[in-house]
């Protein structure tokens, strides 16, 4: 698949404030700091459709992108930054709590990691929370650049062991530095949508 066309519909923190559910989403979720918006930024091919930011923990919304007028990207907030007050970061549970358990239309959860340690405590909570769902069975590990070849399948076992992954699950290495491992996740994603069509 080749994401051609990218536009930000709509940003939410309620339900009401979702566009129709007539279009397939696929949602990312990953910690404030694991690279989320590079790679969406990779995956659609524009510099600035994700901020980036030098501040993790930006995205606070839930951020619904429509892809190729066919299906949308949809970015949850960020989780376990330190710096986000404690009453911000307790707003994002109900709200992502909300989209998660509620959206008919919404077909995976990505969730990235980071391949250069192991998944913490909160990677393990949110797995658990989007295997009770339903929505796992795709991890990102992003960054693979900052580590070499030979470390690479070490750290994707130890990825899968902590996560308790079992062997269907993809566990995709992706640098969005050296614009690695996106295609394979695009790959899924289009046969995830054509499975669900």
């Amino acid at each position: 698949m080749k994401i051609n066309d990218s536009q930000l519909e709509a940003v939410a923190v309620k339900p009401s404030q979702y566009p129709a559910d007539e279009l397939k989403e696929i949602a990312f979720a990953g910690r404030s700091n694991v690279g989320k918006s590079s790679l969406l930024n990779l995956l659609t091919g524009r510099k600035k459709l994700a901020k980036v930011s030098g501040n993790p923990g930006k995205t606070r919304t839930i951020n619904f992108y429509r892809i190729n007028d066919a299906f949308r990207i949809v970015d949850l907030p960020g989780y376990g930054y330190a710096k986000v007050s404690r009453s911000v970061s307790e707003s994002w549970g109900p709200m992502m709590e909300q989209y998660l358990s509620s959206r008919p239309n919404l077909l995976k959860v990505v969730q990235l990691v980071d391949i250069r340690h192991a998944p913490s405590k909160q990677d393990i909570e949110m797995h658990e929370y989007l295997h009770h769902y339903g929505l796992d069975g795709i991890v990102v590990a992003t960054k693979a650049d900052k580590i070499s070849r030979n470390q690479l399948q070490k750290q994707i076992k130890l990825i899968r062991q902590t996560l308790g992954l079992d062997k269907d699950d993809a566990v995709i290495p992706v640098s969005a530095l050296k614009k690695t491992g996106h295609e394979e996740l695009l790959d899924l994603m289009e046969e995830l949508i054509e499975c669900n069509s």
